[in-house]
């Protein structure tokens, strides 16, 4: 068990990054998670829990602080009447269903190929946040039938093996089909309630190895979320504010530089240690 006095450092590190996580999900509509995974894993991993089944932990940790962010930033957003409960009920089966096979995925998977899946797709995530245009289309309405019956599942298995909300994914895919960026925003925050939910459920009953850090149940850090969870309550709704009063798309290539060095890094320490 790591001493107090080199926890606390962590504990620290830990509630800065849940306050900088939760500007992200209401500010740039790429959920706080991007940022939350690779923060716990070289948290955890700094403390002596590195092992096999460490990104497992990471992912449902993330996702379970998701839950509360997530709604959170709904309820804002509704009250400025930016959510869009038509996309949400009609998308959700789809999304839940992706979300469950995700689980049943990354519970068979090592730490060493989540990390290759998380650094390639945040990857993709950075470069379109980076070099992305507001006026793509690729088309004029949200989608229908078919590919909705695609698209929907895949937002949600995607989501989970990044263990994010429905931001990174959910938002472009708004944008690019027409719908205005506040507004996909403020509805991609209820596909991360509906990735969340499931999916942590189902994390709850994955059983982790011996070395795993204190407080976990399943695969959820007790701890890791309630100090995250904290900040985020407080910093969720600063995000939303500013989302509604500034142009974010300056700090949005900011943060794709950054996030393309995280998945870099992600996939170096991956494959060459």
């Amino acid at each position: 068990m790591p001493e107090l006095n080199d926890l606390l450092p962590m504990l620290v590190l830990l509630a800065l990054i849940g306050g900088f996580a939760g500007i992200l999900a209401g500010l740039l509509g790429v959920g706080g998670g991007i940022v939350l995974v690779p923060a716990f894993f070289y948290v955890l991993q700094s403390l002596g829990y590195g092992g096999p089944q460490l990104m497992q932990i990471c992912l449902a940790t993330s996702l379970a602080t998701i839950i509360v962010t997530s709604a959170r930033s709904v309820h804002a957003h509704n009250k400025k009447g930016a959510v869009d409960w038509e996309i949400l009920r009609t998308w959700a089966p789809g999304i839940m269903l992706g979300a469950i096979l995700g689980v049943l995925l990354v519970s068979q998977l090592r730490t060493q190929t989540l990390q290759v899946i998380f650094g390639g797709l945040a990857l993709c995530v950075g470069l379109y946040l980076g070099f992305g245009r507001s006026e793509w289309r690729l088309g004029e309405t949200m989608p229908r039938g078919l590919k909705r019956a695609v698209l929907s599942p895949m937002v949600g298995f995607l989501s989970v093996l990044m263990g994010i909300g429905g931001g990174s994914f959910g938002v472009p895919l708004m944008t690019l089909h027409g719908r205005p960026i506040h507004k996909a925003v403020a509805t991609a925050a209820g596909f991360g309630l509906l990735i969340a939910v499931p999916s942590v459920i189902a994390f709850l009953f994955v059983d982790i190895g011996q070395n795993r850090p204190p407080l976990t149940l399943g695969a959820v850090n007790l701890a890791a979320f309630g100090i995250v969870v904290t900040m985020t309550l407080i910093t969720a709704p600063w995000g939303v504010r500013l989302a509604h009063a500034m142009d974010p798309k300056p700090l949005r290539r900011v943060f794709a530089v950054f996030l393309v060095l995280v998945a870099l890094n992600m996939l170096r320490k991956a494959l060459w240690g």
